[in-house]
């Protein structure tokens, strides 16, 4: 499996990372198959947070990786704290703290590779987080943190105070949801699209050496569906099609292989349990499409070229 510097961190992970959220559903049977496909194509790079399945799919991945015999250090582990569902976001240095213990425990770990702070918390203190922080990074329990959805205003006010650089922005993006991309280029034009909803946060992370984690693939939308086969996009699959049939591939392959085609070196991150669908996200770090291809695609999502 290709593998990429994450951020700052010296670490090299696989480029396409895999999310968790959906093990706490799964068959066990189909979870085993998940983990062993994943680990036999390389990827070794696991996406949690302590809400998916109220902390569940954190505990049933550990006893997967109890049951397989798999040595932790043959893994990098992510998780996420700060969301308490339906209420707030908390990035108090006791909600901090106390999350990563309880991820600990559920993980069977001493100790996580990365820590995202999940969505950004409009009451985030600086210094409270650079304090917790410090006392995870001083005790081994985390090793490197970042963020995720968070603009390069937020960024900055929290790197003023942290010590640890923030090695990823966990953000949305597929071929339909790409407003990171399509603002930019829509710059000096008044009609509405311009680079100021998300600050500039693409080239923002690229002149800052910070990872984009790339969340919802495959979503248009708020979580609104998958377009891969979807009547609202038309053109969108018909050109997925071509070009799949063109590399001998699937149109789940082009997808990703769109985000991992941009020169910002973003680690997609899949949620998909399906083994075979597994194996189709895994040769998109194989297969690099043509500028062409790339932007036939873009344009094809409904993007434009002022």
């Amino acid at each position: 499996m290709k593998t990429m510097k994450l951020g700052k961190t010296g670490l090299d992970v696989p480029v396409i990372a895999l999310g968790c959220m959906r093990l706490a559903g799964a068959e066990r049977k189909q979870a085993e198959e998940f983990l062993r496909t994943a680990l036999d194509l390389g990827l070794n790079f696991f996406d949690h947070a302590d809400i998916y399945g109220g902390g569940q799919c954190e505990t049933v991945f550990a006893d997967l990786i109890a049951s397989a015999g798999i040595n932790r250090e043959d893994l990098i582990l992510q998780s996420k704290c700060a969301i308490v569902p339906g209420k707030m976001y908390d990035f108090s240095k006791k909600h901090i703290l106390d999350s990563v213990d309880g991820i600990l425990k559920r993980l069977n770990t001493d100790y996580l590779d990365v820590l995202l702070l999940h969505r950004p918390d409009a009451l985030m203190e600086p210094e409270e987080v650079a304090e917790a922080f410090d006392a995870l990074e001083t005790s081994g329990k985390v090793r490197h943190f970042g963020v995720s959805n968070q603009d390069p205003y937020t960024m900055d006010l929290l790197q003023k105070s942290i010590r640890q650089p923030i090695a990823a922005n966990q953000l949305q993006l597929s071929i339909t949801n790409a407003t990171m991309i399509s603002q930019p280029m829509n710059m000096n034009i008044a009609d509405g699209c311009d680079p100021v909803l998300d600050g500039g946060v693409l080239n923002y992370c690229r002149l800052h050496d910070i990872t984009i984690q790339t969340w919802s693939p495959f979503q248009y939308g708020f979580f609104e569906g998958a377009f891969i086969g979807s009547e609202k996009y038309p053109e969108l699959n018909r050109k997925l099609d071509e070009i799949a049939a063109r590399h001998n591939v699937t149109n789940t392959t082009v997808a990703l292989a769109w985000i991992l085609r941009h020169p910002a070196k973003m680690q997609a991150v899949t949620g998909t349990i399906n083994p075979k669908r597994l194996v189709e996200c895994a040769k998109a770090a194989e297969l690099t499409l043509s500028r062409e291809e790339w932007y036939e695609l873009y344009l094809a999502a409904g993007h434009r070229l002022p």
